[in-house]
């Protein structure tokens, strides 16, 4: 690292670095110690380097920088973690140090980088431009023309697991499903504002659609602006701290936390983070008052309903469902028993509870793009899971889980719907 770049490990508080005590609670919730039994592979091992390099005993090198992308971020290690541990927190600089030094550089990479997070989910116009593109693509017949023509066994088996990986757009994005304004079912208790996300956006516009139905018959006059923008945990998970402040101003700025008696997130990764804006924006006098309100005004779906209580469906189809739980939901978020208490709300649906329902099932953002070999793993294991209790749904609240799920059951050949549990309150309704 040059001396003019910034040290993101340096920077931070000496007492967030050295809150591990090595204890190895960490180690059996870890998926990627459990899966290697190396050290380097576990939360303690991971922030023994960082305290290194924020000590000056170790320089930023490649080593580093592919041990901080081989970490999932689940955030499992938060949970265990005896001494409170802001691994989140050490994680994302982590990143932005391995980044601003350069050790991880090449050409494809860089372009990469270039094109997804510095320009694609910078503006969520261009995301939904080639989202249109790639929706045209679907409904005219190509994509499926393509995999019948045998061209793509011409490709790198890689890329034919990444086409296999496509998502299928939804016909409509969420502004097209949802008006700026929805009123509440019966009598206004709340005014609530709706976060429609960008891949939520794309290829789960339903779910928001279902969300913002559901508030309303709990008595929420919803707003949903229809050019919104990424909430940033893209940038911020992947080491570019100062892009995710640009992202954190733009939200406040269009969501103004005091009009608002909550601001709803119903994505368990994208809530996570937009939870924690005023870390984000400590040191911006212009927006860290703003920020620890909008923190405090940030809601996920499944908690804000357990606040003010969910009015109970009249009837549904027997179901039995099992609940797959996004870790950022229920590690970054610690919302465990909430999407619980909604699913038990619907008439006629049976839970039943998911061995190791909260370990990974190797999404993780990008993970599963760029460690194809470990996600598929952690897939595998949670598919195992799935099926052992004989449930033909599985519930789960956060896109990326989502997909992640639908491919693999797909790749199975299983017959399992995949579905956000407010979907499931939705059409119960």
């Amino acid at each position: 690292m040059n001396e003019t770049s910034q040290s993101h490990l340096k920077d931070l508080d000496f007492s967030v670095v050295q809150q591990c005590m090595h204890c190895g609670l960490c180690l059996p919730v870890c998926p990627t110690y459990e899966a290697t039994k190396i050290e380097r592979h576990s939360p303690r091992g991971r922030i023994s380097l960082m305290r290194a390099i924020a000590e000056d005993r170790l320089e930023p090198s490649l080593a580093f920088g592919r041990e901080m992308y081989f970490c999932l971020g689940c955030l499992a290690c938060m949970t265990a973690c005896p001494a409170g541990v802001n691994y989140a927190q050490l994680f994302e600089c982590a990143r932005a140090e391995a980044e601003a030094s350069g050790v991880l550089r090449s050409p494809v990479r860089n372009l990469v980088r270039a094109f997804a997070i510095r320009w694609l989910f910078m503006d969520l116009n261009r995301l939904q431009l080639l989202g249109g593109i790639l929706r045209l693509w679907q409904e005219l017949g190509l994509q499926a023309l393509l995999r019948r023509s045998g061209l793509l066994k011409l490709l790198p088996a890689r890329l034919r697991e990444l086409e296999a990986m496509t998502p299928d757009i939804q016909p409509h994005f969420s502004a097209g499903l949802i008006a700026p304004v929805t009123p509440a079912r019966g009598p206004r208790n709340y005014r609530v504002a709706m976060l429609t996300g960008c891949a939520q956006d794309l290829i789960f516009s339903d779910i928001n659609r279902d969300t913002v139905e559901v508030l309303a018959r709990n008595g929420c006059e919803v707003v949903t602006p229809p050019e919104q923008h990424c909430c940033g945990s893209l940038q911020a998970h992947n080491g570019e701290l100062e892009l995710a402040r640009q992202l954190a101003r733009k939200q406040i700025d269009q969501f103004a936390p005091d009009q608002f008696d909550a601001i709803i997130s119903n994505a368990g990764g994208c809530g996570s983070h937009l939870k924690h804006y005023e870390t984000l924006l400590a040191d911006d006098p212009l927006y860290r008052d703003r920020a620890a309100l909008w923190d405090k005004k940030l809601k996920d779906i499944h908690e804000w309903l357990a606040l003010i209580g969910i009015r109970p469906p009249g009837h549904a189809p027997p179901q039995v469902v099992t609940y797959h739980e996004s870790c950022h939901l229920a590690h970054g978020q610690k919302i465990v028993m909430e999407p619980r208490r909604l699913l038990a709300a619907i008439p006629n649906l049976k839970l039943v509870e998911l061995p190791e329902s909260s370990w990974c099932c190797g999404s993780a953002g990008i993970y599963n793009l760029i460690q194809p070999e470990m996600a598929g793993q952690l897939l595998e294991r949670k598919l195992n899971h799935i099926q052992s209790t004989g449930a033909a749904i599985v519930a789960t609240a956060n896109p990326g889980c989502l997909l992640q799920l639908i491919n693999g059951a797909k790749q199975r050949g299983l017959t399992l719907r995949v579905v956000h549990p407010v979907t499931l309150l939705a059409e119960a309704y």
